[in-house]
């Protein structure tokens, strides 16, 4: 019993310090609040729990006729300090990687800073920025192409009560103009 507790005590103390570091960079989200909605601390509380998903990314971005890849994964949504902060893990067994998504809620600004590490990865990104207005919620942020380019990202997540909710990712090389979606997950709570 007291190894679990040592064990969940570093895990949470692990992830203070991905919450710590995402605070930290929240300078850089500053240019996508002006556009992104407002949400509140209680925004990710639906996704607490595990979750199956049916996974589609594009093979190839920006091409005239794209190829989507489809692939399982499974999540697990928890939250600290009060919902605060909402981390889930997610792993792509087909893949044989996995992902984490730090997400802290700014009460000063009402907004969600998301950010997305992988185990492929070590690096933790520019976050998007947004929340939630009823079951819908749009996040935006500025990113970097893999050639390159800036581009803008959003993310649109859609809660479908009780058990489902809808993941979209987009990206945008004209300044959020137009939007090529790139990576889609639908998600189907797991029982207890």
């Amino acid at each position: 019993m007291d190894q679990e507790m040592t064990i969940g005590r570093r895990q949470l103390g692990g992830l203070l310090a991905l919450g710590a570091l995402a605070l930290a960079t929240a300078s850089k989200a500053a240019e996508g609040r002006t556009v992104a909605p407002t949400g509140d601390i209680h925004d990710f509380d639906y996704q607490v729990g595990t979750w199956d998903a049916v996974q589609r990314k594009l093979k190839k971005r920006w091409t005239a006729n794209p190829e989507w890849e489809e692939f399982p994964s499974r999540s697990t949504y928890v939250q600290y300090l009060g919902g605060a902060v909402s981390v889930d893990q997610t792993d792509f067994p087909t893949m044989g990687s996995a992902g984490l998504t730090v997400r802290v809620f700014d009460a000063a600004h009402r907004q969600w800073l998301i950010y997305w590490v992988t185990s492929k990865s070590p690096e933790m990104g520019t976050p998007v920025v947004g929340g939630y207005q009823g079951n819908r919620g749009i996040f935006y942020g500025n990113d970097v192409e893999d050639d390159g380019r800036p581009i803008k990202v959003r993310f649109i997540r859609t809660k479908s009560p009780p058990d489902k909710e809808r993941w979209e990712q987009a990206f945008s090389l004209d300044n959020g103009q137009t939007w090529e979606t790139n990576w889609t997950a639908d998600f189907t709570r797991v029982k207890a």
